[in-house]
Order: C-alpha cells, then structure tokens, then sequence
C-alpha cells in the first residue's frame, strides 16, 4: 500500500464508523473524511484510524499494508457491555467508495 501520489503525505487520522460492537469477517466500516477518496478507493495509503464500534466504543487502529496485502490493526478495548476485545490484526477484502466515504469490508485474521 504504497504512498499515493494524489494522497496526502502528512500524518493524519481518519474516523472509521462501523455497525457493529466488534470485527468479523464480512463487517463493513465506512471511513469518513479522507482528503481524496477517490485515490485512496483505487491504492490505499497507510492512514491511522479512530474506530467508533456501534455502541460508541472508540478505539486506535492503524491501516497499512504487509506482506499478505492491505490489513487492519486494531488496539485491544472493552465493549460498552463490558466484553474485552483483544487486539488483532485483520485483512482488509475490499475498499469501494460510496460517495465521499469508503467501505471497508474485514476479511480474515492476518496470521501473526
């Protein structure tokens, strides 16, 4: 996931909403405010991310690439409900862009 040419250069972070109170395979999360989406919907740069879960957890999360592709690493937080989450390293299987955001759709468990 190299720096794209039309992406920003600076550090940055991203809000990433997503509709449920944890990841799985198949859960999407929408990445919002990203300086050109376009771009980033066709080579994705390394961003961090402040992910609010649906039941207004937030945690940190870098997206970047490694050598399995485009993964997600998500710090360990606690459920509104009280569940602890521990953190994890997930594959991303799709960015599309749906208007000025991004849908992310979680694949698998990246192998440690």
């Amino acid at each position: 996931m190299p720096q794209s040419s039309t992406g920003p250069t600076e550090a940055n972070t991203s809000l990433a909403v997503c509709g449920h109170t944890h990841l799985f395979p198949g859960a999407r999360c929408r990445l919002l405010g990203l300086s050109d989406p376009t771009a980033f919907a066709a080579e994705p740069w390394p961003i961090d991310v402040e992910l609010r879960l649906s039941d207004d957890v937030v945690t940190e999360a870098q997206l970047r690439a490694d050598s399995m592709g485009p993964v997600l690493t998500v710090s360990a937080y606690t459920t509104g409900a009280g569940t602890p989450i521990g953190g994890r390293t997930w594959l991303i299987r799709e960015f599309a862009q749906s208007g000025d955001d991004i849908e992310v759709t979680i694949g698998g468990h990246a192998s440690a």
